[in-house]
């Protein structure tokens, strides 16, 4: 077999371990870690972690050629040669890629059993983006890695189809917002639960949002700019801004305003949810304002930032995700 043909085999090979784990072994990440970083994205590893839940060790060149996990929730039958209406599950700042099924029953939801769930790893604080880097761009190129390196890599080897919606929760809700706004038809749905929806609302937002910045250790204008000096790279993440984007697809917005919940410790409250409570109230005037007609939310009052709510949300938002992946 000449090395051409097995580069064009791997794929396949992959799949078929981790559809058949207990009969056959894993590839191991150090002999393909060796190689040459890939053009795009390629799994170099393949690990079941639990019924239906299955790890991708993924390679990337949007990310410097580093190796991310991406994790899947399969549907029933899940094999090669099929395709599935796709959910796309994204994590919030200080989370990955397993925060989805360690904090919630989403692995549990009988409606997800014909949908591949995709829950990809997107950095501790990385934002959805790719990065400003001072107009230089490169590393990390979230955003690249994920509409582009994955969904490719995904719809090719591992049964992703074509009409797919996507949710997030606090950073990830931002995240899809931004997805389905900046890369208009690939997702059919969107749902943001306490996500940062309007990061320019004021200076109170714009400084919160620049202290998660700088939790990365250093300067947090390497992110989006300045906000005053590149406010056009700030305006082009910012959902509010991208309302006229999302006008023709159903969008699910949902939070809290920072008081102590039903589902809180006594006494718990929460400014970050107020915050995000004020900027999913403006993005929800937009959308109107621009004309969105298929807009539903829910802003529930008490409520801190916190999971018990976005797993309530998620069960919420699931029947109006499903309709549009089912109709499209």
């Amino acid at each position: 077999m000449t090395a051409a043909t097995t580069r064009r085999a791997r794929p396949l090979l992959l799949v078929l371990a981790a559809l058949l784990l207990v009969l056959a072994p894993l590839p191991t990440a150090g002999a393909a870690l060796a190689a040459a970083p890939p053009r795009g994205a390629e799994v170099v590893a393949v690990t079941r972690v639990a019924d239906r839940q299955v790890d991708l060790s993924v390679r990337s060149s949007a990310l410097g050629g580093r190796t991310v996990k991406v994790r899947l929730l399969t549907p029933e039958g899940w094999q090669p040669g099929r395709h599935w209406p796709t959910l796309w599950l994204l994590h919030g700042c200080c989370g990955d890629y397993t925060s989805w099924t360690a904090k919630t029953d989403v692995a549990r939801i009988a409606a997800l059993r014909d949908v591949l769930v995709v829950m990809p790893e997107a950095g501790w604080n990385g934002w959805y983006s790719d990065w400003w880097n001072g107009g230089e761009g490169g590393d990390p190129a979230w955003e690249t890695f994920h509409t582009k390196e994955l969904r490719h890599l995904l719809e090719r080897d591992w049964g992703a189809g074509p009409d797919r919606v996507v949710a997030g929760l606090s950073m990830g809700g931002q995240g899809a917002l931004m997805y389905a706004a900046r890369h208009r038809g690939m997702f059919k749905a969107a749902a943001a639960y306490s996500g940062s929806a309007h990061p320019l609302l004021n200076d109170e937002s714009v400084n919160r949002i620049m202290g998660f910045f700088g939790g990365q250790g250093d300067d947090p204008r390497r992110v989006w700019g300045d906000p005053v000096a590149q406010r056009d790279v700030w305006e082009a993440h910012d959902p509010y801004y991208l309302a006229k984007n999302l006008k023709n697809i159903p969008v699910y917005l949902s939070c809290g305003d920072g008081t102590t919940g039903p589902l809180d410790a006594p006494g718990a409250t929460s400014a970050l949810e107020a915050d995000f409570n004020r900027q999913n109230q403006a993005l929800a005037g937009a959308l109107e304002h621009a004309g969105a007609r298929r807009l539903t939310t829910h802003f529930y009052g008490p409520g801190t930032h916190a999971w018990p709510y976005w797993e309530r949300e998620l069960h919420a938002s699931l029947p109006m995700l499903l309709d549009a992946l089912h109709t499209a």
